[in-house]
């Protein structure tokens, strides 16, 4: 039925192709259309773990797409689910899936060249330039997400500080350089100055305020000590939208202190950046035009789905610099397919990349930053209205501020930390809900990020009674 002739894989009976693919695209868009009625979450049983552990056996069509039903779907993460909640991760769109589906058909490789898929990145760009303000001659490139934006960064800010020297003859020879975070931000920052050769011994981690933003005072007195202590300050890493609860720091602060002590001014806006889209949130990232380079992803607060990371670069020189590598089978041309230089090549690290503009072309086309800016503002309407309900609820306690739309808190009663660790994993296994943990002050907490445009307030609802429930049957059948 599927058979392909001669050395092509294309298949012989395009008729019976395009039957069996209408029939998964179908069952695609069941799913989608039937999440509330799926468990969130449901382990893998041991036989299937078993068969996807199996050694490669051929297949058809037909039966690889029914192992793929039986067998994979429905032991995924959940995070298209609307009572997903666990980590900050987007629900995607039907209309991202469709326009995924016309890139893989397209198959481009946007490392480079003369060809419309590159000028669709270049157009989200300026889309992207435009909402955080930043000048005609930023840069900006799709890249995996907000850890590959963090890393591109950082080399930039080396780059600005050390010139183009560092990348033939390393960092032996240079003044040791400093970067600077709060204690509240992600690994992927370490992780930058781990892989960018710099070292992870020279992050400094700055401790938080109450509200979980980074202490600007202590900022800044930490890099007079540094340059005193004759080490070169030449980065600052601030958050919009930390790990744990959420916060925002202070960036219009940050960015005076960065332009004064001239250093590199990044902000990982992993989820939070794309608050910018709704206008009654968006003054509260006042400051992030300032910045030298952003880090966001789409695949989060956008909605598209995974993956599709981005980094944007306040200097197109830098950056272009920073990654260039001219080689002769690389060679450009004024016209023909070699033409349209620079090349995403120039600007990041992959030379193979896929059409990942595209999804978020057609996201972005079809809803409209107004829309996707209610669906940013819906989510923190959501977690204002969960937090309320905890504040109300005597078995209940909130442990963190809500700042945006992540929140942290507990069921109430002895030995607190083990129940609410166990209390994490049974609603996630019990397939209702499924929120994720993390500590706080040394208390562990039940974090909800709420990210998802499908989730309500009825989905709220259900959280808090299932967190009750369990609560309840764990403290008083002392399970534990």
């Amino acid at each position: 039925m599927f058979e392909t002739a001669g050395k092509s894989l294309d298949p012989t009976d395009w008729t019976a192709f395009r039957i069996q693919a209408h029939k998964m695209l179908d069952d695609m868009l069941d799913y989608t259309e039937g999440l509330n009625a799926r468990d969130v979450w449901q382990p893998m049983p041991d036989d299937v773990q078993a068969h996807l552990r199996s050694s490669l056996t051929e297949k058809n069509l037909v039966e690889t797409h029914a192992d793929f039903m039986q067998n994979i779907l429905p032991y995924a993460v959940g995070n298209a689910h609307p009572r997903f909640v666990g980590w900050v991760h987007g629900g995607g769109t039907p209309v991202g899936m469709m326009a995924e589906m016309l890139a893989a058909g397209l198959n481009a490789n946007l490392g480079g060249r003369n060809q419309a898929p590159v000028e669709i990145e270049r157009q989200v760009m300026r889309w992207v330039r435009d909402l955080f303000g930043f000048p005609a001659t930023a840069s900006g490139l799709f890249v995996t997400g907000t850890s590959m934006a963090n890393l591109i960064g950082c080399l930039c800010a080396k780059t600005k500080f050390l010139g183009t020297e560092t990348r033939q003859i390393g960092l032996q020879n240079f003044p040791k350089l400093t970067a600077y975070t709060s204690t509240a931000a992600h690994i992927s920052v370490a992780q930058a100055l781990d892989i960018s050769g710099i070292g992870t011994n020279a992050l400094r981690k700055i401790p938080v305020n109450a509200n979980y933003e980074i202490n600007v005072f202590a900022l800044e007195q930490a890099i007079i000590a540094d340059k005193q202590a004759g080490k070169t300050p030449f980065l600052v890493v601030a958050t919009v939208g930390t790990v744990d609860v959420g916060a925002i720091d202070d960036l219009q602060k940050i960015a005076v202190l960065c332009q004064r002590e001239k250093i590199w001014f990044h902000i990982d806006g992993a989820f939070g950046a794309l608050a910018m889209l709704a206008p009654e949130i968006a003054p509260r990232l006042a400051g992030i035009e300032l910045a030298d380079s952003i880090a966001f992803d789409f695949h989060k607060w956008g909605q598209v789905p995974y993956d599709a990371g981005f980094v944007l670069v306040r200097d197109s020189d830098i950056h272009q610099k920073t990654f260039a590598s001219p080689a002769a089978y690389l060679q450009r041309q004024e016209r023909g397919l070699s033409a349209n230089s620079p090349w995403a090549c120039d600007l990041g690290l992959d030379l193979s990349r896929g059409f990942r503009a595209l999804k978020t072309w057609f996201t972005l086309s079809v809803y409209g930053n107004e829309k996707l800016g209610q669906v940013v503002a819906h989510t923190c309407e959501l977690a204002q209205y969960l937090k309320q309900r905890i504040e109300a609820t005597p078995e209940l306690e909130l442990l963190a501020p809500v700042a945006l739309n992540i929140v942290c808190f507990r069921y109430r009663c002895e030995d607190a930390n083990r129940v609410n660790t166990e209390l994490v994993i049974q609603l996630q296994e019990s397939g209702i809900v499924a929120p994720s943990s993390t500590t706080l002050n040394g208390n562990v907490a039940i974090r909800a990020a709420i990210v998802n445009h499908r989730t309500t307030e009825n989905d709220i609802d259900i959280l808090l009674a299932t967190t009750l429930k369990f609560g309840n049957a764990l403290t008083l059948n002392n399970t534990l």
